[in-house]
């Protein structure tokens, strides 16, 4: 099968496809159903692939038009592929848990691990062929693994799971299929802190739609939350040796990093979610501790309880949602760094510059903003080391997190002048350091929220990103 003259030529076809006409297709390929492939992704010499089951995943909230991702977003790539005609009829990007993983010590070291991973998309009236794609050194994407999914088969469960709580309405603005849903989970909170995760789902939703570009779009989204009581409050967390398990199963300590929280529980969480239509999946953890993560196209999780909540649930939407890249440099990180020969970046708001005239974001630079964009780095990663060494300092005799919050709130204090200060400091650019390097990677504006606490929104590049995926979602 010549899957990639295919694939081009059904690209082109339906991404340039009317409104009309892609409404036609929908109704021909699938129906309103959510179909989940749930795989196991293993690795540690070699990355291998394993079908959990095939499932129904709840009501599709999905576009009915868009179904053809062209943003060119994530390390991995999925294809539906209906088995008759040879056309993708879906396509997504996305980013794993394994695909992190994939970058630490323990995997060059050849541990074996495996994580368990979904693929959503609409339930197919026929026979289809899923492919899935990951980007090689040269950030070309290459099939890494394929399955044929019968929806008639007696080994595709077509019933939903039963319901493990509460859905309820934030707000509404239309039906699923023209507006981005967001489900909002809770983890740690029991039931007698019910009232608590209502309040701290509407205060961070609150923040996250008083920012740019979502403040504007708000009416492109509807957000809906779920009650999940456990047994006891908090979640699990390994370095301090207060251990959970619940239904959600977040974790701190995710490769061991004191402040990465994330889900392992990949089935758990889906099985929970499957009961509301969602695009986007954000967890509230219960917890004071700073923490946080974000996945594009998985799922992202923040901390309620930190003085900092706010900015990790916007920080760490940006990421899940846009597939935005962190833009420090200088804080300590579970994956590889250092790599030489780095191709250009998939992220929208990072770029190696290899050629500073096809810079990606170069129609918002302004000509007269030099490139590379000087500013006072040393002097910035001057300060920024003593705040880590201060904050690795403070982990280390395990002090209060009130004491971390002072400290963060002092960089703040010292980094939003210093970084608006400068000649460039409200121009659109290239910066160098970001995503971890301090040489050779450069970021779009001097600040931004992907860089720092500071409270600067998302840059201007940031925020077209976002926007482009409310159209993939909304239209």
């Amino acid at each position: 099968m010549t899957k990639q003259a295919v694939s081009i030529a059904t690209v082109a076809v339906l991404a340039t496809a009317s409104t009309a006409a892609a409404q036609t297709v929908f109704p021909t390929f699938f129906t309103e159903k959510t179909m989940r492939l749930d795989y196991y992704h293993t690795g540690g010499g070699h990355e291998l692939f394993a079908v959990d089951q095939v499932v129904s995943d709840g009501p599709w909230a999905g576009s009915r038009t868009q179904l053809i991702d062209t943003t060119n977003l994530g390390p991995y790539f999925f294809e539906v592929i209906d088995c008759r005609t040879n056309q993708v009829i879906y396509s997504r990007g996305f980013a794993s848990i394994y695909g992190e993983w994939e970058t630490t010590d323990e995997a060059r070291q050849g541990v074996h691990r495996s994580f368990h991973e979904s693929l959503r998309f609409p339930w197919p009236k026929q026979p289809v062929q899923v492919v899935v794609k990951k980007r090689d050194k040269a950030n070309v994407f290459r099939e890494a693994w394929t399955a044929i999914v019968d929806p008639a088969s007696r080994f595709v469960t077509a019933t939903e799971t039963r319901p493990a709580g509460k859905v309820w309405t934030v707000f509404e603005n239309g039906p699923s299929a023209t507006k981005v849903d967001i489900l909002i989970l809770g983890d740690g909170y029991s039931e007698a802190e019910l009232a608590k995760f209502h309040a701290d789902v509407k205060r961070l939703t609150d923040r996250l739609f008083a920012t740019e570009p979502f403040k504007s779009l708000k009416s492109d989204f509807n957000v809906r939350a779920i009650d999940l009581p456990t047994s006891r409050t908090g979640v699990n967390r390994p370095r301090t040796g207060d251990f959970r398990r619940t239904m959600l199963g977040v974790t701190y300590n995710v490769f061991d990093s004191e402040r990465y929280a994330m889900s392992l529980d990949n089935r758990s969480m889906r099985d929970i979610a499957s009961q509301a239509p969602y695009d986007f999946l954000e967890i509230l953890i219960n917890e004071k501790q700073y923490g946080g993560g974000g996945i594009f196209n998985d799922h992202a999780t923040a901390a309620v309880d930190t003085a900092f909540a706010e900015y990790i649930f916007v920080h760490e939407f940006g990421h899940h949602f846009a597939g935005l890249a962190d833009e420090y440099y200088t804080s300590p990180v579970a994956y590889q760094t250092g790599v030489e020969d780095r191709p250009e970046p998939w992220e929208p708001n990072i770029t190696a510059m290899k050629d500073a005239a096809a810079l990606k974001w170069k129609d918002l630079v302004d000509p007269h903003t030099p490139l590379p964009t000087p500013w006072d780095k040393d002097a910035y990663d001057k300060q920024s080391r003593d705040i880590q060494q201060r904050r690795q300092v403070l982990r280390a005799s395990a002090a209060p997190e009130s004491e971390l919050n002072a400290l963060f709130t002092e960089e703040l204090h010292w980094s939003t002048p210093f970084l608006a200060g400068m000649t460039f400091s409200h121009k659109v650019g290239a910066f160098e350091g970001a995503a971890y390097e301090s040489k050779g990677l450069y970021r779009p504006e001097a600040d931004c929220i992907m860089f720092t606490r500071d409270e600067v929104g998302f840059c201007r590049v940031c925020q077209r990103a976002i926007a482009r995926i409310i159209d993939l979602y909304s239209k």
